[in-house]
């Protein structure tokens, strides 16, 4: 697997990053190659993506959400292998620091080309850059509250 670590630190208050980032359907707006991101649950999202000319469906899991600190994910079905964390760290009042954390595994020639040439690495410090953009532009969202513990078996919405 590779290991991508990015952050980017936004000016607005640690609940308006966090909250913005619960709202996953919002992630085509500034996430490279994502298509879209539909909620099944409070625990699980549908992904479509393209990159590459390579197009993927994959279902994530929200394993440990923690709100104004983390959320962290791992992919349970679908094409895709992955799993990740984002962190929210408060700098100031009006400052947050975004730290992304994910592990890909890289599948066909194309994607293991694009690994080895640090295009994911570009990629997840793009749509950084773009959230950044997004968050402070659209003065972003409180989102979804709730707390998700590993072990938890998740509730409906």
């Amino acid at each position: 697997m590779s290991t991508v670590k990015e952050a980017v630190d936004v000016e607005v208050p640690i609940r308006v990053a966090y909250g913005q980032w619960t709202q996953f359907a919002e992630f085509p707006a500034f996430m490279e190659g994502v298509e879209e991101v539909r909620q099944l649950d409070d625990r699980h999202n549908h992904w479509t993506t393209s990159i590459g000319g390579v197009r993927r469906e994959f279902d994530t899991e929200i394993v440990d959400q923690l709100p104004d600190d983390r959320i962290t994910w791992r992919s349970v079905a679908g094409d895709t292998q992955q799993r990740g964390s984002v962190r929210f760290e408060q700098i100031d009042d009006t400052h947050t620091r975004v730290e992304l954390t994910m592990e890909i595994e890289p599948t066909g020639v194309v994607e293991k080309g694009a690994d080895a040439l640090g295009v994911i690495d570009r990629r997840v410090k793009g749509d950084l850059r773009r959230f950044k953009d997004y968050v402070e532009t659209n003065g972003g969202s409180t989102g979804w509250r709730g707390r998700i513990r590993p072990g938890d078996a998740g509730s409906p919405l």
